[in-house]
């Protein structure tokens, strides 16, 4: 990994992950409020991808 991937995991990934373990620890009806959560992001991500064209087969690297 280089730099900007240690920059993304620690300002956004661990902070990600102790908002959920703490969000799923207040919640008293066996963690739902943080299963939504984690389904929310997972379809705003897989939108995000189709939109961008994310999932094309041979998508160009470059666009000069």
């Amino acid at each position: 990994m280089n730099g900007a991937a240690y920059i993304f995991w620690i300002i956004f990934v661990i902070p990600l992950i102790a908002f959920l373990v703490w969000l799923v620890r207040q919640d008293k009806s066996k963690g739902r409020i943080g299963l939504a959560v984690v389904i929310g992001l997972v379809v705003m991500v897989i939108i995000y991808m189709y939109f961008k064209h994310m999932f094309a087969p041979y998508t160009k690297v470059y666009d000069f």
